[in-house]
C-alpha cells in the first residue's frame, strides 16, 4: 500500500525534491510551507507520516509536534539543520519517532521513511504498468513483454521516474534532484548519458514504450 505523507518545511526545493522521491516511492504527498498551515492539514486529514522541519514560520516544528502528539500517533520524523545533542532530545522526548540532520542524502531520507512504515505496519507499493513495461518496487525488477530487462541501479531510478510521471515533461533539473538527490552538485549531462543508455536498452528489447526529448524542456516518457 502506498502511503499518505505530509512534508512540512519552508525550502520549496526541498519540499519539490522530497516530494518526487516519495512520489517515486509510490506515496501521496500532501506539503506545507508553515507551521500553521501544516496543523492544519494534520487535523483535517489523514496522514501515515509526517516530514516535519524543525525552523519553520508560524510555528516551529518543535510546537507543533507537541500539539500533535495531544491527539495523534502518527509517526513524524523531524528535519533540521540543528545537530546538538540537546535539539535531538527535545525533539524526541516531544514524541518525534526519528530525526534527521540537513544536509542529508535523499537516500537516507527514504531508508528512515521506509524504517517509520515499516514499523506502522505499512508495505510498499504495488508493480508499475506502463505499455509492455512492468515494474516491481517490491522486486526491484523491470519486465518488457514478459522478460526481465537487466538496468543497473541509475537506469532503474530514471526509467521508475519517468514511468511515475508517464506523459509530463521533466527536466534534466528535476530528473537529478529525483535520481542523485537535491544536494547532487555533478554535471547535468549525466542524466543524457544514462537515458542514452536506457533507451538503447529499450530499443534492443523490443519496448513499444519510448523516452522523447522535448527540445530545450527535457524529457518525457510515451507508451
Amino acid at each position: 500500500m502506498a502511503a499518505r505523507i505530509l512534508v512540512v518545511d519552508d525550502e520549496p526545493p526541498l519540499v519539490d525534491a522530497i516530494r518526487f522521491a516519495l512520489q517515486r516511492e509510490g506515496h501521496e504527498v500532501a506539503e506545507a510551507l508553515d507551521g500553521l498551515r501544516a496543523l492544519e492539514l494534520a487535523r483535517s486529514e489523514r496522514f501515515d507520516l509526517i516530514l516535519l522541519d524543525v525552523m519553520l514560520p508560524g510555528m516551529s516544528g518543535f510546537e507543533l509536534c507537541r500539539i500533535l502528539r495531544q491527539d495523534s500517533d502518527v509517526p513524524i520524523l523531524l528535519l533540521t539543520a540543528r545537530s546538538e545533542e540537546t535539539d535531538r532530545v527535545v525533539g524526541l522526548d516531544l514524541g518525534a519517532d526519528d530525526y534527521v540532520t540537513k544536509p542529508f542524502s535523499m537516500r537516507e531520507l527514504l531508508a528512515r521513511v521506509r524504517a517509520a512504515l515499516r514499523r506502522r505496519g505499512i508495505q510498499q507499493t504495488a508493480p508499475l504498468m506502463v505499455g509492455d513495461l512492468v515494474l516491481d518496487p517490491a522486486r526491484h525488477e523491470v519486465r518488457c513483454g514478459g522478460r526481465s530487462l537487466p538496468l543497473s541501479p541509475k537506469e532503474y531510478d530514471l526509467l521508475e521516474v519517468l514511468l511515475r510521471n508517464a506523459g509530463r515533461v521533466l527536466s534534466r533539473g528535476q530528473l537529478l534532484e529525483r535520481v542523485w538527490g537535491y544536494d547532487y552538485e555533478g554535471d547535468e549531462r549525466t542524466v543524457d548519458v544514462h537515458l542514452s543508455w536506457l533507451r538503447r536498452k529499450l530499443r534492443e528489447a523490443g519496448s513499444t514504450v519510448r523516452i522523447e526529448t522535448v527540445r530545450g524542456v527535457g524529457y518525457r516518457l510515451e507508451p
